[in-house]
């Protein structure tokens, strides 16, 4: 049983990955984490993810940081490229949390309207603290918007959470950003 002051964050781990990679620059999991911790309370992290064996080593460390991995089995498209819907299996753990009395607060990570009905219902019960969109705010599901819950864009904390390790795409060199707290 989580402490009454903690929050759980479900993390649409294709949807942050893209979003991330659309706004030119790649994040730092392990600064989103303590920044998902310090800024929102977060105790436990569910991390969505498709099932890809070659990634093993990057699961290792996700989970190092923090995350606790929930994986979907993924398929290939007729281009070869996966594909590992996770709606479904963090709904479910999100219903399962809030009816189990395991989440007292939420933050859903994710720009994807498919999750409205989520939202509404943790409006509902006065559980959720905020989205936090990976895409930009013209790019965050409509259906989010008309729900009229609180959404924060990780694009505006570029300079926290950049990976200052890997290149992003389009780039010479990795990202400047340092970690000196919220702005």
């Amino acid at each position: 049983m989580l402490p009454e002051n903690k929050t759980i964050a479900y993390i649409d781990g294709a949807n942050l990955h893209r979003g991330v990679l659309s706004l030119g620059w790649r994040l730092d999991y392990s600064r989103f984490r303590i920044w998902l911790s310090d800024k929102y309370g977060v105790g436990l992290v569910y991390l969505f993810v498709g099932l890809i064996p070659k990634y093993k080593d990057r699961y290792t460390q996700l989970q190092k940081d923090g995350f606790t991995l929930v994986y979907k089995e993924v398929i290939y498209d007729g281009n070869g490229r996966a594909k590992g819907n996770c709606d479904a299996d963090l709904v479910t753990q999100a219903m399962r949390d809030s009816y189990e009395g395991m989440a007292r607060r939420v933050v859903l990570v994710t720009s994807d309207g498919d999750y409205a009905p989520l939202v509404k219902f943790w409006l509902e019960k006065k559980q959720l603290l905020t989205i936090l969109s990976p895409a930009p705010v013209e790019k965050c599901s409509i259906l989010l918007k008309r729900t009229d819950a609180s959404i924060a864009y990780i694009k505006d904390q570029k300079n926290l959470l950049e990976s200052l390790n890997e290149k992003a795409p389009g780039r010479d060199e990795p990202g400047r950003g340092l970690f000196r707290g919220d702005k």
